[in-house]
């Protein structure tokens, strides 16, 4: 593997220069150990290859939890013009939008300790992990509703409610979504999983907040105490997506076989600006991007139903919800002009600041809530965008722990057996639909998540609030 030169700038920043046929250099957020994993692994080869997009501006980053992917490293971002760039399926990823939904409560932890595996066991029923069917039965024309309106269809189904809807990014729904572009295949896989988990790094996580970093953030946040339950909902677009990705990367490795051929990695396949392919992925994309708000908003709506069933005084509230898989067409100033982009954010998280209309009008002039997961049993963080994030890394930043070492890798090395015994010993109860799945997402497989929080908070591409800690776990 070519040994990719880099450039330390700060204590936390570093630069691929541009070199080649790079038309932009690529930033590095992370520690000296971090950036010397990622030359290992491929990642700053792959943030290399970034670089050479067309459209491309100012710079390609890569997310302190980066790590190799499929074309774009995870925790790759990249704005590529909207006349003259593209949109790349390998700049998102499989599971569009997979992402994050944090709840909080009025409850404690030692209240919820109390009953943890009883509600467990009805969050397991109520949202069902792992490979099997959903809870919920949608026709084909409902499933196209979901696809155009994403979560507004569950609160129009009794699902939820509108100011869940308001705390979601883009309202739960990307207006340009278009189900006529979702092949059957794809229609076929996502019918029976909305409102599921899924398997993978998935989960549905019960939490308690361990530190509060920033008391003004934190409340108008509705987090007031240390001990107060938060819930984490982590998933995507389950097998719905994944098809959407696998139907356009075969349309526009068909489409364009001279694209191919000018550059350094096929998996960087993209429909050029402009182009009815780019269009029809877009539409596609941002329906599939629907699935996954819906999906969540669902789930949400479930696991408030069975906490209600457990604490009949308890109050359940979204904080939040973040994609950390899609391509948005967003404006940024580059160059002191304002300038409109296919923004590319595969494993990282939009980071938007207190300036942002974009965000819910509670939370401007505190900045955007940034959902961070770590890994299983470990801890996860609430942080707040910033303004300078716009000028350091597109209003970006990670999106979780960042994997360290295969499945393949970690099956050998755990047992699914054991880590939910030293879980238990920590006060950490899991339920999963396998051992098989608890071994592969073992804490030793990933990054320090403390770590990736620290880079993100001393870099200023999101700011510490609040971090979580881990008190019941459901995994798929």
């Amino acid at each position: 593997m070519e040994k990719i030169e880099v450039k330390k700038k700060t204590k936390y920043i570093w630069e691929i220069p541009k070199q080649g046929g790079m038309k932009v250099p690529c930033v590095i957020f992370g520690t000296d150990s971090m950036v010397k994993k990622m030359q290992e692994d491929g990642t700053l080869q792959q943030g290399k290859n970034m670089a050479h997009l067309p459209g491309i501006h100012k710079k390609a980053c890569i997310m302190p939890d980066g790590h190799r992917g499929y074309g774009f490293p995870i925790g790759g971002v990249a704005a590529l013009d909207f006349e003259k760039g593209g949109i790349s399926p390998g700049g998102i990823g499989y599971d569009i939008n997979c992402g994050v939904r944090l709840l909080r409560t009025n409850l404690n932890k030692d209240d919820v300790k109390e009953k943890i595996n009883e509600l467990l066991e009805k969050l397991f029923e109520a949202c069902p992990p792992g490979v099997g069917s959903s809870n919920i039965r949608v026709d084909n024309e409902q499933l196209k509703l979901i696809l155009n309106n994403g979560a507004k269809w569950a609160v129009d189904n009794g699902y939820g409610n509108k100011d869940d809807l308001v705390h979601c990014e883009e309202n739960g729904c990307m207006k340009q979504a278009d189900a006529n572009t979702v092949s059957e295949q794809a229609m076929k896989r996502g019918k029976k999983q909305v409102a599921t988990l899924g398997s993978g790094n998935h989960f549905l996580e019960l939490q308690y907040v361990d530190q509060i970093y920033d008391k003004e953030a934190a409340k108008a946040f509705g987090i007031t105490k240390k001990g107060q339950v938060t819930i984490m909902i982590h998933c995507g677009s389950r097998g719905l997506g994944h098809q959407v990705c696998s139907d356009y990367l075969r349309k526009m490795e068909k489409a364009y076989p001279d694209i191919i051929k000018s550059l350094p990695d096929r998996e960087l396949i993209y429909a050029p600006a402009g182009s009815e392919l780019a269009e029809q992925y877009l539409k596609a994309m941002a329906a599939a991007a629907n699935y996954a708000w819906c999906n969540r908003h669902i789930l949400g709506h479930q696991t408030r139903k069975a906490i209600l069933e457990t604490f009949k005084d308890a109050e359940v509230k979204t904080i939040y919800d973040v994609a950390h898989n899609i391509c948005k067409i967003e404006n940024h100033i580059i160059d002191n002009k304002k300038t409109k982009v296919y923004m590319h954010r595969k494993g990282a998280t939009r980071a938007f600041g207190p300036d942002s209309k974009d965000i819910p009008k509670d939370y401007q002039g505190i900045g955007q809530p940034i959902l961070i997961p770590g890994s299983m049993g470990t801890a996860s963080y609430l942080l707040k965008g910033t303004n300078e994030s716009e000028e350091l890394s597109f209003s970006s930043t990670a999106h979780g722990a960042g994997r360290v070492m295969s499945r393949h890798a970690a099956l050998k090395e755990f047992r699914g057996e054991a880590i939910a015994k030293e879980m238990h010993a920590k006060g950490i109860e899991v339920k999963g639909s396998s051992w098989k799945g608890i071994a592969e997402e073992a804490s030793g497989a990933y990054k320090d998540i403390d770590e990736v929080i620290e880079i993100s908070d001393k870099t200023g591409i999101g700011k510490k609030v609040a971090r979580l800690i881990p008190i019941g776990v459901i995994k798929g």
